[in-house]
């Protein structure tokens, strides 16, 4: 469930050594689970990591809100993301170190539960905090529901020892959009983009055509129901849904958003593959920059954006 890139001395699972010098209060199906997920994004900055950290990162959550001023004042006050503003149009988004967080004015269909793009995964320094302002500002803490069944569950957060992750907690978000919180002390930054976690029928798949189309790096499950792989700076989780999942179009995170470098080239690539283009290469001169959309097979609707990374 998380992010960074890899240092030349790690081990299998990508941890540097140091990093694995773990109190293990747990299991070791609990190590397992959280391993993947200890690693803070290096040299996360309210930018996007860009093309000096891979030819595809992360770029950004586009959501349903059907509120947006509300959905804002959520993810900036609640949350402790910035207002920034992207293109000569002045757009505001979210900007939270290491992805955007756009919004379009609608009701959700639902919400990002239920679809193949489950949860957003944010790592924070002060989990209590989080929680304690979200509820105060009326929104579900759902950790006892949420978290992994291996996992204790105290007095609203996940009780995890593990490498520098000292809890986990969900909350419910406007609009219905579940985010994990990972909590990590040493963090400096109030909030890091940290993960993705979608759930299929097939994860192994999934897994595999993230690794193939975006040229994500597969890495050692954190746990016997997970396979997962990294981008830089990001972690993706892929999970075997317990019942039948829906795409995410008009769902509460209606898209996911790559930043790539030579948008054009990775197009071309992708049709040679047989992937399907939604929308072609197109220019977004409001926005200054490049944009396009494709659809994985299971429906999460993803945006291909070349250009997000100059946003200050």
């Amino acid at each position: 469930m998380r992010r960074r890139t890899v240092a030349p001395n790690t081990t299998k699972s990508g941890l540097p050594m140091t990093r694995l010098k773990v109190r293990l209060k747990r299991d070791t199906t609990t190590v397992l689970l959280f391993a993947l997920l200890l690693v803070p994004a290096a040299g996360a900055s309210a930018q996007l990591l860009g093309a000096k950290d891979g030819p595809v990162v992360y770029g950004h959550h586009h959501l349903s809100a059907a509120n947006v001023d509300a959905a804002k004042k959520f993810w900036t006050e609640v949350i402790g993301g910035r207002i920034a503003l992207v293109g000569t149009e002045k757009r505001e988004v979210v900007a939270i170190p290491g992805a955007l967080i756009f919004m379009t004015a609608r009701a959700a269909t639902g919400p990002s539960k239920g679809t193949t793009f489950d949860h957003i995964g944010l790592s924070v320094p002060n989990l209590r905090a989080v929680l304690d302002k979200a509820k105060a500002a009326g929104f579900k803490v759902v950790t006892a529901t949420e978290a992994p069944p291996n996992v204790k569950v105290v007095d609203d957060i996940g009780v995890v020892d593990a490498g520098g992750v000292t809890g986990i907690g969900y909350i419910i978000g406007p609009d219905e959009v579940k985010i994990e919180f990972v909590e990590m002390k040493a963090q400096k930054e109030p909030v890091v983009n940290h993960h993705l976690h979608f759930f299929n029928e097939k994860p192994a798949e999934m897994q595999a055509w993230y690794v193939k189309t975006f040229g994500a790096q597969a890495a050692p499950p954190p746990n016997p129901t997970m396979m997962s792989a990294r981008l830089p700076g990001l972690g993706m989780n892929f999970s075997t849904a317990a019942s039948p999942v829906a795409g995410t179009r008009g769902r509460a995170v209606d898209h996911i958003g790559f930043e790539v470098r030579g948008l054009e080239a990775l197009l071309k690539r992708l049709e040679s593959q047989g992937v399907k283009i939604d929308r072609p290469y197109t220019k977004v001169e409001g926005l200054g920059i490049a944009i396009a959309f494709v659809t994985d097979p299971w429906g999460t609707y993803i945006e291909l954006t070349e250009g997000l990374d100059k946003v200050q």
